[in-house]
């Protein structure tokens, strides 16, 4: 039954009854031990219930009012060339538990180089960025609820000297059709191929299977045979080479004429020279320093290029490849067309000129055609 504030039961009467005076003397203190004893088990009582009633309230947790937070940023190497495709981790803490398991995040970085992470957790972190041929870079910091973290700019430098002797030939073939991947995918407007130039400053050198790639590359393209088919036409139009004659038959030996000569100057000069000299045919592009430096660069290249061995030589498969080209023409233009060894050696210095000028478009023009480039950083060009 329930007790009253004596620790009594509900009923019960406390009393001293003079009608027996033979038991006062030993009745009242008794009494007194009882009401003692009674304080002592009620104050006790009281004090397990407060307990047992702070406890419970004193171990639950108490939630954490958390918002999420975000992160984002650009990869670039040394020289400010942003970078697509570079694999970035997250590591993240909560903030409330700190010795918890981390949580892990992965990306790439976009056509831009830039890379995001939303609906992160608040508390530590850790990023971390690398590609293939590069120094892995780590950014450490500590992300706030609300926060939307500017990781900046992060450069990647080349792999070091000491990393590049345990590099096998084997990883830089991969290396190098990463990048000829990247290289096949660039169009001029979105629609003309453009596959002879490399955006890296410092791309791998090719293979021989890799340069044969990219001259089957641009020979299969269908926009290769539209623009053969075009020059064509105009020429019927025009009845250049009238040997050639009209009709169909005309039509489709000037298709085949600008065709062939497309073919061998891709397989001749892009390829095969190229894998016997050890040279790159592709024109890399520069895109810093001063406007006169990159146009002399660019001029340079018509006659000099790069070798497998990453030193500037002459370029001696493009030279020979245009005269060899010339020569091969001999044997498909009509007779009345056919050029004699001056003529084809001044066709030669005249496709060298063109090849300057094509470099002076690269280098200037062509890349703001280009979409889905990697852009160069807004960090002024030596």
């Amino acid at each position: 039954m329930p007790r009253d504030r004596f620790g009594l039961r509900d009923g019960a009467i406390l009393t001293v009854s003079p009608a027996h005076p033979r038991f006062a003397p030993h009745g009242a203190p008794q009494i007194c031990a009882g009401l003692l004893v009674f304080a002592a088990l009620f104050g006790g009582a009281a004090c397990a219930c407060a307990q047992e009633s702070a406890t419970p309230a004193a171990l639950e947790p108490v939630p954490a009012l958390l918002t999420t937070a975000s992160l984002h940023g650009v990869v670039t190497s040394t020289e400010g060339v942003v970078y697509e495709g570079a694999h970035v981790a997250l590591e993240t803490r909560l903030e409330t538990s700190g010795n918890g398991m981390p949580q892990t995040a992965t990306t790439q970085t976009d056509s831009t180089g830039a890379f995001s992470f939303a609906n992160l957790p608040p508390g530590a972190f850790k990023l971390r960025v690398s590609s293939r041929g590069f120094a892995t870079q780590s950014i450490t910091g500590v992300l706030r609820a609300g926060e939307d973290f500017d990781a900046r700019t992060i450069a990647l430098p080349m792999a070091g000297a000491a990393n590049q002797v345990t590099v096998s030939a084997e990883s830089q073939v991969e290396i190098a059709q990463e990048q000829l991947n990247i290289e096949e995918k660039q169009r001029v407007l979105g629609v003309f191929p453009n596959y002879y130039v490399s955006y890296d400053p410092d791309p791998e050198p090719l293979s021989t299977r890799q340069k044969f790639q990219l001259a089957w590359k641009t020979s299969i393209d269908p926009i290769t045979w539209i623009v053969s088919g075009g020059f064509a036409g105009v020429e019927q139009a025009t009845n250049t080479f009238p040997g050639y004659g009209q009709g169909a038959q005309g039509f489709g030996k000037r298709f085949g004429a600008n065709y062939a000569d497309g073919l061998s100057d891709s397989f001749i000069g892009g390829a095969i020279l190229p894998s016997l000299f050890k040279q790159d045919p592709r024109y890399i592009y520069k895109g810093a320093g001063s406007i006169p430096s990159r146009a002399l660069y660019a001029l340079a290249n018509s006659v000099i290029c790069r070798g497998d061995n990453r030193r500037w030589q002459p370029n001696y498969s493009a030279i020979l490849g245009g005269l060899a080209a010339g020569g091969i023409s001999n044997l498909y233009y009509p007779s009345s067309n056919r050029s004699g060894v001056e003529v084809t050696f001044s066709n030669a210095l005249i496709g060298t000129a063109e090849g300057a000028v094509q470099n002076l478009l690269q280098e200037f023009v062509v890349r703001r055609l280009t979409p889905r480039l990697p852009r160069l950083s807004s960090s002024p060009a030596q």
